[in-house]
């Protein structure tokens, strides 16, 4: 497989634009520590929505999503459909929470909430904790799909694709921060989505697939489409849909759908130059992610099974791949070849798009991380803004070069998808929770963080015999039990400390009842604000379900499941008003 001369023109072009943001945006990004990581926070929400979607839409989505397709079919993505549910308690709970606690970073936020020694000492370990081992695995993850993206693709081998592609992300990023970052997923997202929908149309209509109608009535797919598991089987439908949509979403760390909002997600809002462009951000964001963009992936991963309906398939087709990268999740790039000349190029430069998107991202938050809340914070406390800035883009180098060097350690996209919600099972209800229940302390926290990681390990290591959902399950339960427990059996934080969190950040609500004074007293919001998620994910799993059942020409039921999100659109524009 080659590309053209004009598939490389349209991949460099690409090249060339996101070089030019960075250089126009150096002068901007080297004021100061929040120009760089925050873009001086004044940016627009749909810029930052549109950011969001970028960065979650890497070169490893569409693997995942190809991978969960021909593994478990089409209901197989409830595994990560179910974070819509967290995404919007982040819309109209937790992003005018995040705003007005004007911090740097979410890692920041633990010496606002909590005080003394030991809220210090949870800023320094999540610092290194985030920005040298689970963003580099976030990295990694994402570094995997790139190096099988170049090696069917470009028939390169991985570590030429990863050194020249992040060569570029490089550039940008640490000249123009995260404002070139913003800027420059916009014009990432526009490019991806046109070359996957462009592409789903190509490959719908290639002779071997005959459009829509014959792929889904096909031999191959018929037992892959269905929208939902089959209920009478629960070895189907508990791992898929039933752990996902009652333990994951809010047990769960995983990038771009933390629970109660945190890293790129947290740093966008942040951003944002007031609290409505932030829950303007996070909302958007929420419905292009969830509702619109998965369906070419999809389509695409569909017709893959007609084309290549074994691994053995993709093997003999492409020998030259190494054995250790050969899955599920390489069909899609595999899918890829089939497009004519300038369209491949599209595509090409599309995914090479999406992958720096979310290399960029990371790595200025993982730099973020390490200069805002390990380095300014305990090593030089007296550093200068020049200083920080030229730290930052230090640490953006070595994080980068970290991430590459996991990726070619690691085999699929599922697995790196289960490992992150390993990793942080049984965490996410503490950052639900810690904004409206006082009692929750550093040591609460403390305990949490290091008994998941020691679950996880055990789990992940030493324990063979169980599954990766019976693995996120056990881990969840026993880790919040451990946690909750902690939580009465430490002191809590001082009166004080607690405070002044609320005259900071106005949560709300009976339980800072004792700790804020009628003038800061923001009232008992919560049961609206959950009433308005509820309506969010009706809109969204609406659409998604509906579009799908359109797409399957079962008209009736796909309209109706439209106007179902049309009228959940309309209640939240009554009740928000």
């Amino acid at each position: 497989m080659s590309l053209s001369q004009l598939d490389w023109a349209v991949i460099g072009s690409y090249f060339l634009l996101s070089l030019t943001i960075g250089i126009i945006g150096a002068k901007k990004a080297g004021k100061d520590a929040r120009s760089f990581f925050l873009a001086s926070g004044n940016m627009p929400w749909w810029l930052l929505g549109i950011s969001m979607v970028a960065t979650t839409f890497s070169t490893d989505t569409p693997n995942l999503v190809t991978d969960l397709v021909r593994q478990k079919g089409v209901s197989g993505n409830w595994v990560w459909w179910s974070f819509l549910l967290t995404g919007m308690l982040t819309v109209f709970i937790y992003a005018k929470l995040w705003h007005r606690s004007g911090v740097l970073t979410d890692v920041e936020f633990y010496e606002i909430r909590y005080g003394g020694k030991p809220a210090a000492f949870l800023r320094g370990f999540r610092a290194l904790y985030l920005g040298l081992i689970f963003n580099v695995l976030v990295m990694g993850s994402v570094s995997l799909a790139a190096i099988k993206f170049g090696e069917i693709i470009l028939g390169w081998p991985g570590w030429l694709t990863l050194s020249i592609a992040c060569s570029i992300t490089l550039l940008y990023s640490t000249l123009g921060g995260l404002r070139a970052i913003i800027i420059t997923d916009f014009f990432q997202f526009v490019l991806a989505m046109i070359g996957s929908v462009w592409a789903c149309f190509y490959i719908l209509n290639l002779d071997q697939i005959g459009g829509i109608s014959s792929l889904i009535a096909h031999p191959f797919v018929q037992n892959k489409i269905a929208l939902m598991p089959d209920f009478s089987d629960p070895d189907i439908w508990v791992p898929i849909l039933f752990v996902p949509l009652a333990v994951q979403w809010w047990a769960s760390y995983y990038p771009g759908s933390e629970p109660g909002g945190g890293g790129y997600i947290a740093q966008r809002m942040l951003s944002a130059k007031d609290e409505i462009n932030a829950v303007g951000a996070s909302f958007l964001f929420n419905i292009a992610h969830y509702a619109i963009r998965p369906w070419p992936w999809i389509l695409i991963a569909l017709s893959s099974l007609i084309i290549f309906p074994e691994l053995s398939d993709i093997k003999n087709e492409f020998p030259e791949i190494s054995e250790s990268k050969i899955g599920h999740d390489i069909a899609y790039p595999a899918m890829l070849t089939l497009l004519p000349s300038g369209l491949l190029g599209l595509v090409a430069a599309s995914l090479v798009a999406a992958f720096m998107s979310t290399m960029s991202t990371q790595v200025n938050l993982g730099a973020s991380y390490l200069v805002n809340d390990f380095y300014h914070r305990f090593i030089n406390p007296n550093a200068s803004e020049k200083n920080l800035v030229l730290l930052g883009r230090v640490f953006t180098i070595i994080s980068i070069l970290l991430g590459a060097a996991t990726g070619l350690t690691l085999t699929n996209a599922e697995q790196a998808f289960s490992l992150l919600l390993l990793l942080g099972s049984g965490t996410g209800l503490i950052y639900i929770l810690r904004w409206f229940w006082w009692r929750i302390s550093a040591y609460t926290e403390i305990v949490a963080m290091f008994s998941s990681l020691i679950i996880a390990s055990y789990l992940n290591f030493f324990n063979h015999s169980l599954l990766s959902w019976e693995k996120i399950v056990i881990g969840a339960f026993v880790t919040t039990i451990v946690w909750v427990s902690a939580t009465f059996f430490t002191p809590p934080e001082t009166e004080e400390t607690l405070r002044s969190f609320v005259e900071k950040v106005k949560p709300g609500g009976p339980g800072w009842g004792d700790y804020s004074d009628s003038e800061y007293h923001d009232g008992w919001s919560l049961p609206k604000s959950i009433l308005l998620m509820t309506l969010g994910s009706i809109l969204v799993y609406s659409l998604l379900l509906g579009f799908g059942n359109l797409i399957y020409s079962k008209f009736l039921i796909g309209t109706i499941l439209i106007t179902i999100g049309l009228f959940s659109g309309w209640g939240i524009y009554r009740l928000w008003k």
